[in-house]
């Protein structure tokens, strides 16, 4: 079963990472101020979390097109298929799951070499049997948005930082980086938090241009910072995938129902055999079976498929430890 020994962190240390998690590059003081807590216990404590690796800050960038990858995979080989995809460096997730789907992974992918991945790449992957690669037509909600009930809508709204909304996958080719801002992109890949003063350094730059250089990147969705956290630690130890065909003519209203409930982490279109994919995260089973079952949009649902995730091994474009979902 998924981190059923995890133990939540304390209420504080919860809320420095959900502050975190809106902005992963928000300032101790900034935190402690939304939080009015003192600045020396959120430095302490945040810096805590951050060496112990309970939240990691990674920054994601690449091609604007993406693909869901649905894994089938030979007896016994279900790990080390899912550890080969999150082995990848454009795959941005991986997880191990329950059901006829094996693995799942989110693979960010140019239109012009989906054919490659999907005709040469994936077939050669170590253990794969079957893969279904779905596009993804457009994020409706990207983890970096999952808000649990943790901080209060104003606390939220005073951390948040751009670049607001998200980037839509329209498969086109970003233009080329320059060797600066790959640089760049290179020291926040090591330290998504990395001060300007490191990233200067790293970069071989001065510190104004290290400044100008990241907000640019930052603003123009370039490059993307992302809280990594289990969110057992969180309180929310039972993670599942669903997947879902909606009922014609009922997409955006189921959409807007799921888009209102907290438990849902990622939400993305799709072009293939379901229409959306769903990551949701709960408390427990009961509360798993509560959400797919009574909540409000239940009746909009023609078909679904629910695969509980067993182990993460990728999450946000960084490689987990073995056996990190359940630790």
């Amino acid at each position: 079963m998924p981190a059923p020994f995890a133990t939540p962190l304390d209420e504080l240390d919860r809320k420095i990472v959900a502050a975190m998690q809106v902005d992963g590059r928000v300032s101790w003081r900034r935190i402690a101020e939304v939080l009015d807590e003192p600045e020396r216990t959120i430095t302490r404590r945040g810096t805590d979390l951050l060496a112990k690796r309970v939240i990691q800050i990674s920054s994601l960038d690449g091609h604007n097109a993406a693909v869901m990858v649905r894994a089938e995979c030979a007896v016994g080989a279900v790990r080390s298929t899912a550890t080969a995809l999150a082995q990848r460096p454009d795959c941005v997730f991986a997880y191990a799951l329950t059901g006829r789907v094996d693995c799942v992974a989110e693979i960010r992918v140019s239109t012009a070499n989906l054919p490659r991945l999907v005709l040469d790449e994936l077939p050669a992957t170590v253990g794969l049997a079957r893969a279904h690669a779905d596009p993804v037509l457009r994020i409706l909600r990207s983890v970096r948005q999952w808000r649990p009930p943790i901080l209060t809508p104003a606390q939220i709204a005073a951390l948040e930082a751009p670049p607001f909304g998200l980037q839509q996958p329209d498969g086109s080719e970003p233009e080329p980086l320059t060797p600066t801002d790959r640089a760049i992109t290179q020291v926040l890949r090591r330290d998504g938090r990395a001060s300007t003063t490191e990233i200067a350094r790293g970069a071989g730059i001065s510190e104004s241009t290290a400044r100008r250089r990241l907000e640019w990147l930052l603003v123009n969705r370039r490059v993307w910072s992302r809280a990594v956290v289990e969110p057992a630690l969180l309180g929310f130890p039972f993670e599942a995938m669903i997947w879902v065909r909606v009922l014609p003519g009922r997409l955006d209203t189921f959409v807007k129902h799921v888009l209102a409930e907290p438990r849902v982490r990622q939400m993305s279109a799709l072009a293939g055999e379901y229409d959306l994919a769903i990551n949701v995260a709960v408390a427990d089973q009961a509360s798993l079976y509560e959400l797919i079952d009574t909540a409000p949009w239940r009746q909009m649902v023609q078909s679904r498929q629910i695969s509980v995730i067993l182990e993460a091994m990728k999450r946000s474009g960084v490689r987990l430890p073995l056996g990190a979902h359940a630790t």
